[in-house]
């Protein structure tokens, strides 16, 4: 038998109908939250100068090899080159439309990836 703690103890003589409410019980308040948060101590000068260069070279990086994507699958030397001699399969696979469209979307989503990073740099975080 398992005692309820809110029920009068059985050494009181109480019948059912005469049972007690037990007493209010405080609910303690939530603790307000402060509105201003202290925030992660700021970067030195040289890691955020070191942070910005790096941003900088990874969108540089993915501009460069998505803009190459989008316009060397176009260029005759895609599929007239000297690897894929040995290869005709392989050359005409390469060539084909399908292989270049791949590749220039390819070269898209990596420039709107680079770009995206520069919108999204946030000097605050780390």
């Amino acid at each position: 038998m398992v005692s309820d703690p809110k029920l009068p103890f059985a050494g009181e003589s109480t019948r059912v109908g005469e049972l007690k409410t037990p007493a209010a019980v405080p609910i303690p308040l939530p603790v307000p939250v402060e509105a201003h948060t202290p925030s992660a101590p700021a970067l030195s000068g040289a890691r955020l100068w070191l942070r910005r260069i790096g941003v900088l070279l990874f969108v540089f990086l993915c501009a460069t090899l998505g803009v190459m994507l989008m316009i060397l699958p176009w260029r005759p030397e895609w599929s007239n080159n000297p690897l894929l001699l040995p290869y005709p399969t392989l050359r005409n696979l390469v060539g084909s439309g399908f292989a270049r469209g791949i590749a220039t979307g390819l070269g898209a989503l990596n420039v709107w990836i680079g770009f995206w990073e520069a919108i999204q740099y946030r000097e605050e975080e780390e």
